[in-house]
């Protein structure tokens, strides 16, 4: 264990130097925000029907969503992709180290780091001046916080299988225009799944995305009880034992078929 928190600290302080992406980041993610926002803004003036979601829980929503937006799976470890490209991903098979479980270890500090350097000042902004609301109840502030770590979770397991996948594609360009699009839409990190149509409602349930943003947000918002937590956090283990268990399949597969040009 110590060598797999070793990799976590050594790539966290790695990335914790991007200062100046993170400021850039955090410029889009706000300026982002405010479209939705005013998007959303129309939409509600301009219908009649009542709406599962006040306008403020949307707000509140959306600006949940501009701060944890690093922490999606929606890009692959750019290093990895290196290593592939130039097979230099031999030295990784050479380390007395399980592979899956280091480039895991290398996804949760790809998905805190940059979070934490975007969502700190965004939220210190958004929460006094641009209407994000704080937590329905201490209960519901505490379950969004256990609920997010699920989705930390479920994200770095769905972020190794993106990048196991590249034992058979190489350069990654299909998947990497792929998943983001699946991403954004299937959580509700674009639009609330409760505003997306009645008969989409039970596909989207049934998919894991929907634990990495709109379960997590909706016991902020309150809309899931508290107590709903341990059904929660059950499905947030159960899709990440499944996602582990694939992508150790599809690596075990991938490394038995690589070839390294020179090696």
């Amino acid at each position: 264990m110590r060598a797999y928190w070793a990799i976590i600290s050594a790539r966290f302080r790695t990335l914790l130097q991007y200062r100046a992406a993170a400021v850039a980041g955090f410029g889009t993610q706000l300026f982002w925000g405010l479209i939705r926002v005013m998007i959303f803004a129309a939409f509600y003036r301009s219908t009649k029907s009542s709406q599962p979601m006040t306008f403020p829980e949307v707000v509140t929503y959306i600006w949940l969503g501009q701060a944890l937006f690093a922490m999606l799976p929606w890009s692959m470890d750019g290093d990895i992709r290196a290593m592939m490209r130039t097979g230099t991903v031999a030295y990784e098979l050479l380390r007395p180290m399980d592979l899956y479980w280091t480039w895991y270890c290398r996804a949760i500090a790809m998905r805190i780091a940059p979070t934490l350097l975007r969502a700190i000042p965004l939220v210190i902004i958004a929460m006094p001046f641009l209407g994000m609301k704080l937590p329905a109840s201490v209960g519901s502030g505490i379950a969004w916080a256990a609920a997010t770590v699920g989705a930390l979770a479920v994200g770095c397991a769905i972020t190794n299988l993106v990048s196991v996948s590249l034992f058979w594609t190489i350069s990654g360009e299909g998947v990497s225009r792929l998943i983001p699009v699946a991403v954004w839409v299937f959580s509700g990190a674009i639009i609330p799944l409760p505003l997306l149509p009645g008969w989409a409602q039970s596909v989207l349930y049934a998919l894991p995305f929907r634990d990495l943003v709109d379960t997590p947000f909706r016991l902020y918002l309150g809309h899931i009880p508290a107590c709903d937590i341990w059904y929660v956090l059950a499905r947030q283990a159960v899709w990440t034992v499944a996602m582990v268990t694939l992508g150790r399949w599809v690596m075990a597969r991938g490394t038995r078929m690589l070839v390294v040009q020179g090696g």
